[in-house]
């Protein structure tokens, strides 16, 4: 995989996003942040870890979650990017937002990637990355985090998810963007049913013959819950599972909150592979 975000290359056969939430109800515990110092920490640590980029937001993304003052979620973030690019300049730094006016107080401060879960519908998103040079995830989600969970329904989960996401890439092609800074998210949680997320993970193939990069972000969710009864505390191991499945896949990035676990792994099955 290659990846062009803001003038440089992020190249490796897998990249590990680590995850940082700096928010008080992101659905697991371990990812929450509650003070600038604390993200802060958290992040360096991921990248001594291993991470390749590591993903900051300000607003949690759960089911049910409200959201937050743009206002609140820029003082939340915007702190944490300034640092870590001060500290680890050569650290792929992505902001996860929908908000236009938060993506861009994140690249003034040195954002490289706008990991936006509502696909970039908003066009302004697309002018801004071009602008700056950014990457993009565009991801699939069915409503809002506070709806999406909702009873969501599709006729062909699959078909559906990769017409959408093929839709959003021609529109951002169509808007500037360089088609070396496009990732694909089919959205494992995000207005989806547990079968749904299951065909999803089975059917990357599909995603990834688009010739864009994948990104799966599958930790510790609530689909692995139903299949281990467990909360998302003791969920460490099937996300695991996940990751070997998606490696052996051919996905392109893993988004995770356990980096060093996740990383020995995939070492591990490096060797096998």
């Amino acid at each position: 995989m290659k990846l062009l975000a803001r003038g440089r290359v992020l190249e490796r056969e897998v990249a590990v996003m680590g995850i940082v939430n700096v928010t008080p109800d992101s659905f697991f515990a371990g990812s929450r942040a509650s003070k600038v110092d604390e993200a802060i920490d958290r992040a360096l640590k991921m990248y001594a870890a291993g991470a390749d980029i590591v993903d900051i937001g300000g607003e949690s993304s759960r089911p049910g979650a409200d959201p937050v003052p743009v206002e609140e979620e820029i003082a939340r973030v915007v702190p944490v990017i300034v640092e870590l690019k001060r500290k680890e300049p050569e650290l792929f730094i992505s902001v996860d937002t929908y908000h236009v006016e938060t993506a861009e107080a994140s690249l003034e401060a040195g954002a490289d990637i706008i990991n936006d879960i509502t696909g970039l519908r908003d066009n302004r998103m697309l002018e801004l990355a071009s602008q700056y040079g950014s990457a993009v995830v565009i991801m699939h989600m069915k409503g809002s985090p506070k709806t999406m969970q909702d009873s969501p329904y599709y006729e062909n989960v699959v078909d559906e998810v990769n017409s959408f996401l093929l839709d959003r890439v021609r529109t951002a092609i169509g808007k500037g963007l360089d088609p070396l800074s496009i990732v694909l998210d089919p959205g494992i949680g995000f207005g989806k049913r547990f079968e749904d997320n299951i065909e999803l993970l089975k059917s990357v193939d599909i995603f990834k013959a688009s010739g864009f990069p994948v990104l799966i972000g599958h930790s510790r969710k609530s689909f692995i819950g139903k299949i281990l009864d467990l909360p998302p505390e003791g969920r460490l191991e099937g996300t695991l599972a996940v990751t070997a499945f998606c490696y052996l896949k051919g996905v392109d990035i893993l988004r995770v909150h356990d980096v060093e676990e996740n990383v020995r792994l995939l070492k591990t099955l490096k060797w096998l592979k």
